[in-house]
């Protein structure tokens, strides 16, 4: 092979490996025997099956560089403006004989630039001449191809699909124009964009976990926008494998309410509902049918929404109202985060599209219906649970101080409250148990589990059906 003799374009935020891909197919080699251009210094990252991830990514030292510069005919700078991995020095040389040639060292995508996406086949054509497979760095807020029509899937994932048809969903790529605007707000707030369009992400992955039991827990209102939008999005196809769809549509599925939701978390009107359902300079809990809530469903044309989005304990979205009315009071957070609007703890980060879809592969192996929590308990009796334990822990944190006074005034408070505490939990207990038992979790695991025998809890579960 002439190295340069068939010139290469590189996309803009190409991975290096992708473009090498390209390459290869262009001489009509296989790329392994073009990365033996290379000393790869280890192993690409494989899926379970053995395939190699479509975003492995490859660091080049400096005569690595030259060489990929010299089989795509394309100059240096030229490549170090299109490949944001193109400059990263992530290689040490070492002393053996290969050490001043050309060396290359294969990590992920994400830990050198970001997440990756599939590049519409159709883009690249009119870029490069040919409708190559290409990766390229994209973050989630711009997945939408609004020439085509198509959204841009996650290339981690061991799944065959690199993009979702839109041309039935324009709402989504409408949700792309109007990211833009939202955008420049956030930047005029002094706000990373991404940031709060993970923020808004994060609280409507949430809603999409809830949106099965959205019914049950409402008891007269039906979602029906994701399911229709869900129904195009899988050519019709959603009913033969609808939990893998759930999976591999849901951010396409989100997107528009993803950007509502983004600028609703960026309108300092929307703030000032918050403030003022913390009842302002008389502090009061926050209401389950407060006024932000309330808007924040009719900017997702969903009426109904709020109450539910506001018992949501745990959730992204109260700890932004939080984090909210903490900066009106001037108190400050938790020393992590202070009173930072924007952070989202990696426990309410949803998961992503090829982690759902190991999880499922496993569990299908496992033999298990491995239903999620989220996905089989109501939202109300979830809310129930969490405010069983809170009420409890607050009253056992309320003990801490309570060792003066004389023996018998000691006793009687640390017995009161503990017994309080006490029947706290054990609501909760019964009420958890009750709600694994509705998911389908075998009662002799579950009895285990609470330290009861099977015929205690079949016993508690006849008491609970009968009163309620």
């Amino acid at each position: 092979m002439a190295a340069g003799v068939l010139r290469t374009v590189p996309l803009a935020d190409e991975l290096t490996a992708s473009l090498i891909g390209r390459a290869a197919d262009r001489y009509g080699m296989t790329r392994a025997d073009v990365l033996g251009l290379w000393t790869c210094r280890n192993s690409p990252a494989r899926h379970a099956g053995g395939g190699v991830r479509a975003d492995a990514e490859v660091v080049l030292n400096e005569a690595g560089r030259a060489v990929l510069a010299e089989l795509c005919g394309a100059g240096p700078t030229v490549l170090a403006r299109a490949l944001p991995a193109f400059t990263v020095d992530g290689l040490k040389n070492g002393t053996g004989r290969d050490a001043a040639g050309a060396q290359a060292r294969w990590r992920s995508a994400g830990a050198v630039a970001g997440e990756a996406a599939f590049a519409c086949r159709l883009c690249t054509a009119r870029r490069t001449g040919q409708p190559q497979r290409a990766v390229r760095y994209l973050p989630r807020w711009q997945r939408v191809c609004t020439r085509h029509g198509r959204w841009l899937l996650d290339a981690d994932a061991d799944q065959v699909l690199e993009h979702l048809d839109l041309r039935g969903v324009p709402q989504v790529v409408a949700a792309q124009r109007r990211w833009a605007g939202v955008a420049r707000r956030a930047v005029r707030a002094s706000v990373k964009p991404g940031e709060v369009f993970a923020l808004a992400h994060a609280v409507v992955a949430r809603w999409w976990e809830q949106a099965l039991h959205w019914e049950q827990a409402l008891h007269w209102e039906r979602e029906e926008i994701w399911p229709r939008r869900l129904h195009h999005l899988a050519g019709a196809g959603a009913g033969t494998d609808f939990e893998r769809w759930r999976i591999v549509g849901r951010d396409a599925a989100v997107f528009p309410e993803v950007v509502a939701v983004a600028g609703a978390l960026l309108d300092p009107a929307m703030a000032e509902l918050v403030w003022a359902d913390s009842g302002g300079g008389r502090p009061r809990p926050l209401p389950a049918d407060g006024l932000f809530c309330r808007r924040l469903g009719e900017r997702v044309e969903r009426d109904w929404l709020g109450p539910l989005a506001a018992v949501d304990y745990g959730g992204p979205l109260l700890t932004w109202m939080g984090a909210v009315i903490r900066r009106r009071r001037g108190e400050g957070g938790p020393p992590a985060s202070g009173d930072d609007l924007w952070r989202l703890p990696q426990e309410q980060r949803p998961a992503t599209m090829a982690g759902q879809l190991r999880a499922r592969a496993a569990e299908q192996q496992a033999g298990g219906s491995g239903t999620r929590w989220r996905a089989a308990v109501p939202a109300e009796e979830r809310w129930r649970i969490g405010q069983l334990v809170k009420e409890a822990g607050e009253r056992l944190v309320e003990l801490r101080g309570e060792h003066s006074g004389t023996s018998a005034e000691v006793a009687r408070t640390l017995l009161t409250q503990l017994s309080e505490s006490a029947a706290l939990i054990e609501g909760a207990l019964v009420h958890t148990a009750a709600a694994a038992v509705a998911a389908g979790v075998a009662q002799e695991e579950i009895a285990a589990w609470a330290r009861l025998s099977v015929e205690e809890l079949a016993e508690i579960m006849s008491e609970l059906r009968e009163h309620g």
